[in-house]
């Protein structure tokens, strides 16, 4: 159950920063972990993303940004006045960023960054079909695809504005023909498939020979099916992604390599909307009920 309370702020120890936390992101994953999905210890802080100001301990006066490993699960989180982190784990913000805006930026990011360079290893010139486009993760994809070159297609099931090259109404359109019609026949180079489950195969039958598919998450079923003969006829690869294994030192590294990305206007934060930390409750109800915009708690500071 979520509740607010009053705890002692914590000290950091040898190799530790006591970060003040301006504003912090509520992820989905946020609204699932206190629900219990992610089974973590009791009583804890969650929350993942955050931006502040180093204020004890290593580094005081740095403004940083991103995410933690563990962050509301392992340990507590950000959704707090203060949170006590391993010195290595912190990545200093765009200084032109608002504290709110940096706050946005983190787990859908670093997760799209991960898929797409890290394991996708995406080349400028390439077709990525991205699911769940109007997703805070398929958004950040969308973003660095752009940045690195490539052509997107999305797709999803609502219809609202999107940089995307093409868009694909996967409820009302065929999404495997879409995506044969946008590639000459071909299908895409890359899959980041944000959604899972009934979209899975129509994701891998989307691809073309020595494609790739970028799998993070699995919408109503954890099991899925695909005709395994065309898989390996057509030398594909299923890669998995999962932002609750990186450690600190590889979420700061990711943060680092995306800072350029927003200091020259290629990459942008999301529309955000704050919430003071005694109306959290109503900032994860928004969460869950789906708003496009970011819901972010900010501590009076």
């Amino acid at each position: 159950m979520l509740s607010i309370e009053r705890l002692d702020t914590p000290h950091p120890g040898h190799g530790e920063s006591l970060v003040q936390i301006h504003a912090a992101a509520v992820n989905p994953s946020d609204v699932k972990n206190v629900a219990g999905a992610f089974k973590a210890p009791l009583p804890r802080t969650p929350g993942r993303d955050y931006a502040g100001t180093v204020v004890a301990g290593d580094g005081i006066g740095r403004e940083v940004w991103g995410s933690g490993p563990g962050f509301g699960v392992a340990r507590d989180g950000s959704h707090a006045e203060f949170v006590v982190m391993s010195s290595a784990w912190l990545s200093d913000k765009p200084p032109h960023l608002s504290m709110e805006e940096a706050a946005t930026v983190g787990v859908p990011f670093v997760v799209a960054w991960n898929g797409l360079v890290q394991e996708g290893a995406l080349k400028a010139g390439e077709v990525i079909l991205v699911t769940g486009a109007l997703g805070a993760v398929g958004r950040a994809v969308t973003q660095i695809a752009h940045w690195k070159g490539a052509r997107v297609v999305g797709a999803d099931i609502v219809e609202r504005p999107c940089d995307c090259d093409v868009y694909v109404n996967a409820k009302t359109q065929d999404l495997i023909a879409e995506v044969k019609a946008a590639t000459g026949n071909h299908g895409v180079d890359l899959v980041y498939d944000t959604v899972g489950g009934p979209m899975f195969d129509l994701c891998l039958r989307s691809l073309r020979v020595l494609g790739r598919q970028i799998a993070m998450a699995s919408a109503g079923t954890r099991r899925v099916s695909f005709d395994l003969i065309d898989f390996y006829h057509g030398r594909q690869r299923l890669i998995g992604v999962d932002s609750l294994q990186f450690t600190g030192e590889e979420i700061a590294a990711i943060m680092d390599a995306i800072r350029p990305g927003f200091e020259c206007g290629a990459l942008k934060p999301f529309e955000a909307k704050p919430w003071p930390l005694d109306k959290a409750i109503d900032a994860y109800t928004a969460v869950e009920k789906g708003s496009p915009e970011k819901q972010l708690l900010v501590p009076a500071v």
